[in-house]
């Protein structure tokens, strides 16, 4: 069974013409990646990508008509016209929300769980203060999103500065995206592989965003296992200090186990003896998106996503989630998720994973 997976792998990424190059170098730039100087036309990009659930990175020349590629990434833009605005920001001590976290109880030792951010209110200003000075050495890291159309909401005083939606995208998928959302952080952010039941268009603003990417077909590479759900929540009001709490009653959530950059060479050895499919198999497509370049992701792949900031220290970016079509290609990872490899995978309800599709990007 193994081998013909390995097989589907291959011939998948043979068919999308996403060939994982064996160079260090060459996967460092982005070689796999599918581009576009010119935002494609609504056939084209129907036929070319969305159909077969092609990736596509589209130059600048996308957003250059944006005014919030010139005004965003300036030191007070932002902080000005959102200065009464209170937003929703995002705390850990580490920067990794949504992903996992050593189990808080001494009782576990070695075991894992699925740790959730807290959340807070707070005015623009403070939000952008606290983002600035993250620093997972004093245990805390900022990161303002919030994945409920908070462009549209939140953040309605900026949303005229971009495109309410992506014409060619929309006219493609037939629909208008249901929701837009804004990130803003710091390097010190990343998000753990995870995968959404949306097509999305991610535009970076300010800095730069580094995606790592693997097609549905290689699910089984991720090691997606059952987790119990916890969140991190105030010690201390005052000093924001945070502890890892257990949610009541409990919650099981399915992740994937894989840590791409592992911490240390001790992690790194343990990572590569405990998931094998991921560390002996095909790279990882590798794809930076910068400033005014807009990358399509297709439901259903999966990604890992760290940052880089602009010249204003922050990471900014902008996505449009579009629905999904629940076609046939949805039956058949619902299948192949289904197959037991290695114990590289355990079988979960649709209801489970759909509640959690949505997550730190």
């Amino acid at each position: 069974m193994e081998r013909a997976v390995r097989e589907l792998w291959a011939e998948s990424r043979d068919l999308l013409g996403l060939h994982s190059p064996d160079d260090a170098a060459a996967a460092a730039a982005d070689a796999a990646m599918p581009r576009a100087e010119m935002p494609p036309t609504p056939l084209a990009f129907l036929r070319d990508h969305v159909s077969p659930g092609r990736p596509l990175l589209v130059s600048s020349a996308a957003t250059s008509h944006w005014p919030a590629a010139s005004l965003w990434p300036t030191d007070s833009y932002l902080t000005d016209a959102l200065r009464s605005t209170a937003v929703s920001l995002h705390l850990t001590p580490d920067g990794r929300a949504d992903a996992l976290a050593p189990h808080p109880r001494p009782s576990h030792p070695g075991a894992k769980c699925f740790a959730s951010a807290h959340v807070r209110q707070v005015d623009f200003p403070t939000a952008v203060r606290l983002i600035r000075s993250s620093d997972p050495a004093s245990g805390l890291v900022a990161y303002a999103q919030q994945q409920d159309d908070c462009l549209r909401g939140e953040y309605a005083a900026v949303a005229g500065d971009v495109d309410a939606h992506v014409p060619w995208a929309s006219d493609a998928l037939g629909c208008l995206p249901e929701a837009v959302n804004l990130w803003i952080g710091s390097a010190c952010s990343q998000t753990s592989f995870h995968k959404d039941h949306y097509d999305n268009i991610y535009v970076v603003v300010s800095g730069e965003k580094h995606f790592l990417l693997l097609p549905p077909t290689e699910h089984h590479r991720l090691y997606v296992r059952d987790y119990p759900a916890a969140h991190y929540a105030a010690e201390d009001e005052t000093e924001l200090r945070l502890k890892l709490e257990l949610e009541e009653p409990e919650r099981i959530v399915p992740w994937s186990s894989v840590d791409p950059y592992p911490p240390s060479p001790e992690e790194a050895a343990a990572q590569a003896s405990s998931f094998p499919l991921y560390f002996e198999g095909p790279r990882p497509i590798r794809c930076t998106v910068r400033a005014g370049e807009m990358l399509y992701l297709p439901s259903m792949w999966f990604h890992h996503v760290s940052q880089s900031p602009g010249p204003n220290g922050l990471t900014i970016a902008v996505n449009y989630w579009y629905d999904m079509q629940f076609d046939i290609k949805y039956a058949y990872f619902n299948f192949l998720r289904s197959l037991e490899i290695d114990g590289s995978s355990s079988k979960k309800t649709d209801a489970l994973e759909d509640d959690l599709e949505e997550t730190n990007d």
